[in-house]
């Protein structure tokens, strides 16, 4: 039998090192295109944490996880049908889930940095409640 709670804890130990290396001390402003791209990146792969963690739960409660070309908005709006996030965080997380659909279909050096910048500053504490809520209904 798969134990699904050590694949959800593998990706917490990637999103908090990726949440780590974003510059929350920096006007991103003043970053480079190339370092706006990698904070962008490291949006991007935090965003793909969550979706890999939600996928885990899914598995571990038998829900099937969407497919389609909305998967990835599905995918969320099923983990708060289900009441495994809450509303509130499934708002919260639909910012990271536009970013990573722009990120996906943009060139790195089209990102905004005034755009991306509340999202590097509520990373962490989203990252927080995610966590708490995850725990609270799965492990």
């Amino acid at each position: 039998m798969i134990d699904y709670r050590l694949h959800i804890e593998a990706e917490y130990d990637a999103i908090e090192k990726t949440l780590s290396s974003l510059p929350i001390d920096t006007a991103l402003s003043e970053l480079s295109e190339l370092e706006l791209a990698g904070v962008a990146a490291l949006l991007h792969n935090f965003y793909n944490g969550i979706e890999n963690i939600i996928k885990q739960v899914f598995h571990a409660k038998n829900i099937q996880i969407p497919h389609g070309v909305s998967w990835h908005r599905d995918l969320l709006l099923t983990a708060n049908k289900e009441n495994i996030i809450s509303g509130t965080l499934t708002d919260e997380l639909k910012r990271y889930l536009a970013f990573r659909h722009f990120f996906s279909h943009a060139y790195a050096l089209d990102v905004n940095p005034e755009r991306i910048e509340p999202l590097v500053v509520d990373a962490t504490r989203i990252y927080k409640k995610f966590k708490e809520e995850i725990n609270k209904s799965f492990i």
